[in-house]
């Protein structure tokens, strides 16, 4: 009897135990449940893992024939789409090393304009294999070496009339006549335009790295040096006569010569500026210089101050060669001003209100 109420209670103290021990599990159970969900909403939303997506690259195929005879001539393979005329031009050369690349010129279609370097093969690029026609542009020239060639040229050539070497003048014709101020001062006003136009374009233009053929250098040399040479001739020469209403005429020319020297320098130094440069451009507006603010009646005052230097250089001199190479320059820059006006029209059409593009409320 004793025995079994022993049994009975020590059987209650388990169970009692037990429930005790459940008690304690649940409750810490709880605590755990509720620090979890605080730590998960503090940490804030989940956030989705990002797939990472493979895109496949595209490779085209460049078939290169000759423009004139339609024959191939090689197969420039797996070109990816971000890839330039200029990259196919670079590859071309690896396949025939005997055509660098700048003497490389690609059209779409025979007789077509070249491709420009910078257009991707993606834009003009139909399918996967693209046809392009190769024409030899011949030998080329860095456009830097033409303009130090053009403007060397004209300064040395001059020097050497002033100087009066032999075998160009009678020695004794030079030696029996005084030369008149004027001569010196239009040497000086000569040399003046040519070593700015050698300074600006070490260190002011911007010059294309791009080349061109190598006749425009003759071209271009041809012209300027033989001008120089003639203009030259006529100033130096010892019977040559000085202008007309004397040292007055001289003198205000040579004053508006060195104007319009100075205003077409500062010009050209607010258009090197990068943000008159490139795609991303835009239109020059004028600043404190009172030089700059031929902007407000003109698109290409450059132009306008080159054109003026030239016809105070005539009437300072007033010799016929100088009136002839003004007559010209004066053509060709109105061409160029024209044709850049119309650009300027299609980006800034706002500010191009009521302005000429080279001469104020005429051109």
């Amino acid at each position: 009897m004793f025995r079994r109420h022993k049994s009975l209670a020590s059987d209650r103290r388990r169970e009692v135990f037990s429930r005790g021990a459940a008690r304690s599990l649940l409750k810490n159970d709880l605590r755990n449940f509720q620090c979890l969900s605080q730590l998960v909403l503090s940490a804030g939303p989940l956030k989705s893992i990002p797939v990472v997506k493979h895109s496949k690259t595209v490779h085209f195929e460049i078939e290169i024939l000759d423009a004139q005879t339609r024959k191939q001539i090689c197969i420039v393979d797996k070109v990816v789409q971000t890839s330039t005329i200029h990259d196919v031009k670079q590859k071309f050369h690896k396949a025939c090393p005997n055509w660098y690349p700048s003497r490389v010129g690609l059209q779409l279609e025979q007789g077509g304009p070249f491709l420009k370097d910078y257009i991707t093969v993606q834009s003009i690029a139909a399918s996967s294999i693209v046809t392009l026609y190769f024409t030899d542009l011949g030998r080329q020239v860095r456009w830097i070496t033409i303009f130090l060639a053009e403007y060397t040229g004209p300064l040395l050539i001059y020097l050497l009339f002033y100087l009066r070497i032999p075998y160009i003048y009678d020695m004794k014709e030079s030696s029996r006549r005084l030369r008149h101020p004027v001569v010196h001062l239009a040497c000086f006003c000569h040399c003046i335009h040519y070593i700015r136009y050698l300074l600006e374009t070490l260190f002011v233009h911007k010059v294309s790295a791009g080349h061109t053929s190598l006749k425009n250098l003759i071209k271009g040399c041809a012209f300027y040096w033989g001008f120089t040479s003639w203009i030259a001739y006529y100033i130096n020469h010892p019977r040559y006569t000085p202008p007309s209403f004397g040292n007055r005429q001289v003198t205000v020319s040579a004053i508006n010569f060195l104007i319009c020297e100075a205003g077409n320098h500062f010009i050209n130094v607010i258009l090197a500026h990068p943000n008159h440069t490139g795609i991303n451009a835009c239109f020059p507006s004028p600043n404190y210089n009172p030089f700059t603010w031929m902007f407000f009646l003109v698109s290409c005052p450059n132009y306008t101050y080159e054109i003026g230097s030239w016809i105070s250089f005539t009437v300072m001199t007033q010799t016929l060669p100088v009136g002839v190479f003004t007559l010209l320059m004066s053509i060709q820059m109105s061409l160029w001003a024209q044709k850049k006006h119309k650009v300027y029209l299609k980006k800034f059409n706002s500010y191009m209100h009521r302005k000429s593009a080279m001469i104020p409320f005429i051109l």
